[in-house]
This record gives structure tokens, C-alpha cells and sequence, in this order.
């Protein structure tokens, strides 16, 4: 039975909605949307590189372009594979009763996955520091319909959210 007499910080509370506070009025993320002509699983094998102006005076364009480079020769390498799994995939699926797409599936994961454990790292090695963000996330396409993976680059609080002791 739950205890009558037990005392609650408040402050927890208070945190909770200076947080909710700051990211009400932080801008809205920057999207930078695959521009390749090649499409797997909504994975583009090539995204923008061109500097957005709202990240003009919070990051270098250099390092922007850095980190899409890093970005593109990851979807590079791992997207031809799952291109040939896809038409060999294609090509069988009437005799493996759909069992041949699966190689696909798992190989578009891991390089979704891959993509996420490097844009991670270029969070914990610059832009946590620059208060942002760089994350994967699936959206809907402007034109269609069709769901499509974006990096979305949100703006971080820059005052801490917590108060050392």
C-alpha cells in the first residue's frame, strides 16, 4: 500500500518544465533530405551537402560538409550491396515465396543502423558541444505519399538542465 506520508521534491517538477520551456522555443530543426537518384527502402544513396543558412554562425560550413561526406561515403558503401541484394531479391521472390527480400531488410537495418552509430559519434565528438543535434528520422516525402530517411539537425538548450550540487 502506498505511503501516505512520504514527501515529493518539487524541483523535479520545476526542471521538467523549464525543459519543456526551452525546446518550446528553440527553432524548429534543419532538414537536409537524400538528393540521390538512387532509393532503397526510403535510404537515398546521397544527401544534400549544400550549407543550410540557419546553421549560419552556429556551425562552420566546413564541418557541416565534413560530417555529410563522412555521411554519404557510409550510405555509399553499404547501399550498391543492398541494391544488387534487392534485384537478386526481385528476380527470385516468386520461387522463395518472398523469402529472398529478406537480406534486403536486414542490410538496409544494419546500414541505417551504421549511419546512427556514426552521426552519434559526431555528436559526442562536436556538436553536443555546439548545442546541436544531427539525428536519422523517417519523413514523409513532399511530393508523394512515400516515407524517406532525413538527418535532422536540432538545436540544443544551452543552458544546462540540471544544477550541480
Amino acid at each position: 500500500m502506498a505511503d501516505f506520508d512520504e514527501i515529493y521534491e518539487e524541483e523535479e517538477d520545476e526542471e521538467w518544465a523549464l525543459e519543456d520551456q526551452l525546446l518550446k522555443y528553440s527553432p524548429d530543426p534543419v532538414v537536409v533530405r537524400g538528393s540521390g537518384h538512387v532509393t532503397v527502402f526510403g535510404l537515398s544513396n546521397k544527401f544534400e551537402s549544400e550549407f543550410p543558412s540557419s546553421l549560419t554562425g552556429k556551425l562552420a560550413p566546413e564541418e557541416f560538409k565534413a560530417s555529410i561526406n563522412r555521411v554519404n561515403s557510409c550510405v555509399k558503401k553499404n547501399l550498391a550491396v543492398n541494391v544488387r541484394w534487392l534485384l537478386c531479391g526481385c528476380l527470385c521472390c516468386c520461387c522463395t515465396l518472398g523469402c529472398s527480400m529478406w537480406p534486403v531488410i536486414c542490410l538496409s537495418k544494419r546500414t541505417r543502423r551504421s549511419i546512427e552509430k556514426l552521426l552519434e559519434w559526431e555528436n559526442n565528438r562536436l556538436y553536443h558541444k555546439l548545442c546541436l543535434h544531427w539525428r536519422l528520422s523517417k519523413r514523409k516525402c513532399e511530393t508523394n505519399n512515400m516515407m524517406e530517411y532525413v538527418i535532422l539537425v536540432e538545436f540544443l538548450p544551452k543552458t544546462p538542465l540540471f544544477r550541480p550540487d
